[in-house]
C-alpha cells in the first residue's frame, strides 16, 4: 500500500492478471457505457487483478474529453475498489501528460499509466525528465509504459533503473519481448517497483524469469484462463505454465491478423460482450478467413480455466 502526497491511501499493489480493456462503441460508433459494464463484469468475474482504462487497446487517442471522463469515472464506480484502476494518461508533450494524469486522479483512478512519449522521440535524458515532471507533479502512482513498436522511443534499461529511484514511480510495463529485456528488465524488481510485462506473447517467461504479472491484450476474451497462465507462472510451474500456453498460443497468433485492438474486438462481438466496432483510421475486422480463423480459436476457450 502506498501513500498519496496528500496522506491519504492509495491501492497500488499491481501484481498478476492485469487487463488492458476494451472501449466499445454501438452500432453508430458512440460510447457504449452499457457494453463496458458487461466488459468490466466479465473481467471481475474471471479472476483479473487489475483494469487498464484507455490504454492503447482502450482506444484513448479516438476518445474525446468527455468521453474519456466517463468511461473512466464509469470504471471506477462499476469496480469499487475490487482492483486497482490505472488509467491510460501519456501523451507526447509532458505538460499535456501532467494534466492528464492529474484529471484520471481527480476521477477516481488508482494509478496512471503512463507511456513514453510517441512520434517526437525524445532521447534517454528527455525521458529521465519526462517521468520525473509526471511523478513529482502528479499526486498519482505511475507506472511507465514502454512500447516502442508503437511510439518509436525505447527506454532503456539502464533509463528504468534510475528511474526507478524516483518517488511516485511504482512500476513499468515492458512490451519489448527480447529476452535479454526482459532479463535486464526483471532484475530491477523490487517491493514498491513491479515490472509488469506488455507483450502476451513473451508474458509466461516474463513472469518466470521474475516479472510481477502482465498487461494483458488477450485476456479481454479468456480472463479465465488467462489468470490460470498467471498463477502458474508466477509461482514458478513451469509444467502448468506451458500447458496454459500451448491453449492460448493459436488465439495469440489468430489476434494478429491486423492491429490491436481490431482483433480483440472482432473476438468480443463473438462472444456478445460488445459490438466489433472501431474509429477510424482504424477499421473493423472483414468477415473472411481471418476472423473465421479468430472464432475457431476462440470459442473452444470460452470461460475455460486450466488445462
Amino acid at each position: 500500500m502506498m501513500r498519496r502526497s496528500n496522506g491519504s491511501e492509495a491501492y497500488v499493489e499491481l501484481a498478476g492478471s492485469v487487463c488492458a480493456i476494451a472501449t466499445p462503441f454501438d452500432a453508430d460508433g458512440a460510447l457504449d457505457l452499457a457494453a463496458f459494464g458487461r466488459l468490466i463484469d466479465h473481467q471481475l468475474e474471471g479472476g483479473t487483478q487489475g483494469i487498464v482504462v484507455a490504454g492503447s487497446t482502450g482506444e484513448a487517442h479516438m476518445l474525446e474529453e468527455g468521453e474519456y471522463e466517463r468511461l473512466l469515472a464509469f470504471a471506477v464506480e462499476r469496480i469499487a475498489r475490487r482492483v486497482p484502476v490505472i488509467a491510460g494518461t501519456g501523451e507526447a508533450a509532458t505538460s499535456r501528460t501532467i494534466a492528464s494524469t492529474r484529471r484520471a486522479r481527480a476521477l477516481g483512478a488508482d494509478a496512471a499509466l503512463v507511456v513514453t512519449p510517441y512520434y517526437v522521440r525524445p532521447t534517454q535524458d528527455g525521458l529521465r525528465r519526462h517521468f520525473g515532471e509526471v511523478a513529482g507533479r502528479c499526486d498519482i502512482p505511475v507506472v511507465m509504459y514502454n512500447v516502442p513498436s508503437r511510439t518509436a522511443c525505447d527506454m532503456l534499461p539502464e533509463t528504468v533503473a534510475e528511474l526507478r529511484e524516483t518517488t511516485g514511480i511504482i512500476g513499468i510495463k515492458e512490451a519489448v519481448g527480447a529476452p535479454e529485456r526482459i532479463r535486464a528488465i526483471a532484475q530491477l524488481q523490487r517491493p514498491g517497483f513491479v515490472y509488469l510485462s506488455g507483450d502476451d506473447g513473451s508474458a509466461a517467461e516474463a513472469m518466470l524469469a521474475g516479472a510481477g504479472g502482465v498487461v494483458s491484450v488477450v485476456n479481454n476474451l479468456i480472463p479465465k484462463l488467462f489468470r490460470a497462465l498467471c498463477d502458474a507462472a508466477r509461482s514458478g510451474d513451469r509444467a502448468a505454465t506451458r500447458k496454459c500456453a500451448a491453449r492460448i498460443d493459436p488465439l495469440l497468433d489468430a489476434l494478429n491478423c491486423a492491429p490491436n485492438p481490431i482483433p480483440v474486438k472482432a473476438g468480443l462481438a463473438e462472444l456478445g460482450l460488445c459490438e466489433a466496432v472501431v474509429r477510424l483510421p482504424l477499421v473493423t475486422l472483414a468477415p473472411g478467413p481471418a476472423r473465421d480463423r479468430l472464432r475457431g480459436a476462440l470459442l473452444p476457450l470460452a470461460g475455460a480455466v486450466a488445462p
